[in-house]
């Protein structure tokens, strides 16, 4: 399942939502118009769960979020300002994301050194 916001009014108002719900401050910069239902659902549980571990995990005092198509896919960027050292092989749950991310066509690429800052960027094709 999927939230009602997802459905009526496309992934950037569900982004919105999701951001204003964290308990850390996240700044949404989007330009979007909708796109494929399975695209919008496979970016929208990337950035919950990416949201969900930059309150649990990262130590952060604010996050940030873009989202925009580029070439034909959607280019969605996650950052914090916390701790840093998230690391794929360390736990199951970046590695989930990216194998959410595989069955559209999606990639991920992480950098975060120690000492932070995280950024998280998926890139899902839209055509």
């Amino acid at each position: 399942m999927h939230p009602q916001v997802l459905t009526d009014r496309g992934l950037a108002a569900a982004i919105g939502e999701v951001a204003s719900r964290s308990p850390i401050p996240v700044e949404v910069e989007t330009v979007l118009e909708r796109l494929p239902e399975p695209v919008e659902t496979a970016a929208y549980y990337v950035v919950s769960e990416a949201l969900a571990n930059v309150a649990r995990h990262s130590g952060a005092s604010r996050a940030w979020i873009s989202a925009s198509r580029a070439s034909g896919a959607l280019v969605v960027e996650i950052g914090d300002d916390g701790a840093g050292g998230a690391d794929p092989a360390k736990g199951s749950g970046l590695t989930g994301l990216a194998d959410r991310l595989a069955v559209v066509g999606g990639r991920l690429s992480l950098s975060s050194p120690a000492g932070g800052p995280t950024t998280m960027r998926v890139e899902i094709p839209c055509e």
